[in-house]
């Protein structure tokens, strides 16, 4: 596969250190440190059993038998060698994982509320979308949707462009992301009305923007009629919930080989997948003892740190992240960000204590992201747990 594309992450910077404004997929897969990054992208951010199961078995065979949870609420099997891509897609086609096309997959950038349950607005809406997704222009390859429409919102911190969610009356309501207020629905026009505004956005010149929250160009008339969301719903944790048992993955990653016994101990009707590192096991209430890494309890440290996969997977990170996040993360209050460069792949955002790689040390800053000045420069692995007071 001699034109592998060069991405190590969403946005990221691959092997070539070229920055590319596309995300992975199953078509479309990009390289990493360890091999490629192919994205799958369960409709309605859920697994039959079956899927699951063989899922994991296709990420053993044919990758290193790690899978990601992504902030996206999809899957990436890694380290997957170009001269297995091709039975890899095969066998997702057969679990009915696989677009037919790059355009179609790289369209169904949809985040859909994951506590939503059969007939509600979020499946019904979501469902719609999917259908019609060939109606939608040709939006910049980050542009995404979010379907929100639970009792509230739970999907307010996590990235969209356009956002059909709970409105204060009760209504349904569409809005672009960046705008405080947006316009409500009428049941069963939402699509059209979300598609519109896609429309619009391209129309208004969105492309040169890239995402609706830097396109400043002032909404149609109708997209802004002053309806406010609902205050939003705490996001999920750990632990037993209506949808099933919720199961949290430090960095977001599970080896594979451990999700088929889980699964079987847990009796679960499928799986759902998150924006925020956690897994549910539909209908289960109990898994087990959990493996290493995984959680089931919402006190984990572990759950608070966020860490690129550093060196030696990624070409650009001259630092090992995760054992050093893992060591730290019981002596940190808050959010800790450990990354292995200035890029900062693994969270946008700033946290409160942020560790940054270069040339072999760390880095240290607060409240910041990987990119912010350092308070110290230079510092060993030892002089970091030495600084927060590891024994």
């Amino acid at each position: 596969m001699a034109d592998a594309p060069q991405l190590d992450h969403c946005g990221a910077v691959g092997m070539n250190g070229v920055v590319k404004g596309w995300c992975p997929g199953a078509l479309r897969p990009m390289a990493s440190g360890d091999g490629l990054v192919v994205r799958v992208r369960p409709r309605l951010a859920r697994l039959s059993r079956r899927q699951a199961r063989w899922l994991a078995v296709a990420a053993r065979t044919h990758g290193v038998g790690l899978i990601d949870l992504t902030s996206r609420a999809n899957l990436q099997i890694r380290g997957v060698q170009p001269d297995r891509l091709a039975q890899l897609q095969e066998t997702l086609a057969e679990l009915d994982l696989l677009d037919p096309d790059v355009e179609t997959e790289m369209r169904r950038n949809i985040l859909t509320a994951p506590d939503w349950v059969p007939g509600d607005d979020s499946e019904r809406i979501s469902v719609e979308l999917m259908a019609r997704l060939a109606e939608l222009p040709r939006l910049p390859a980050k542009v995404g949707f979010a379907i929100d429409a639970g009792s509230a919102p739970i999907l307010a911190q996590d990235s969209a462009d356009f956002r059909i969610e709970r409105g204060e009356t009760g209504d349904l309501i569409l809005r672009a992301e960046g705008r405080a207020t947006g316009c409500t629905l009428t049941k069963g026009a939402e699509v059209d009305a979300l598609i519109a505004l896609a429309r619009w956005f391209v129309d208004s010149g969105g492309e040169a923007a890239g995402r609706m929250a830097r396109h400043r160009a002032a909404l149609p008339v109708w997209a802004d009629t002053g309806a406010r969301p609902r205050p939003s719903r705490p996001v999920m944790v750990p632990g037993l919930t209506p949808a099933g048992l919720a199961i949290g993955a430090a960095f977001g990653q599970i080896e594979a080989e451990l999700l088929n016994p889980m699964m079987s101990r847990s009796v679960c009707m499928g799986l759902r997948v998150t924006p925020w590192r956690i897994m549910v096991l539909e209908s289960a209430v109990n898994a087990g003892p959990m493996p290493f890494g995984l959680f089931a309890s919402p006190g984990a440290a572990a759950l608070r740190v966020d860490a690129c996969a550093g060196a030696p997977f990624c070409p650009q990170a001259s630092v090992e992240t995760r054992g050093m996040a893992l060591a730290l993360a019981p002596h940190i209050q808050g959010r800790l960000h450990v990354s292995g460069c200035a890029k900062g792949c693994a969270r946008t955002r700033a946290a409160d204590v942020v560790l940054t790689g270069r040339d072999g040390a760390f880095d240290l800053a607060f409240n910041a992201r990987p990119c912010d000045p350092p308070v110290e420069t230079g510092l060993t692995p030892d002089q970091v747990l030495a600084r927060f007071g590891d024994d």
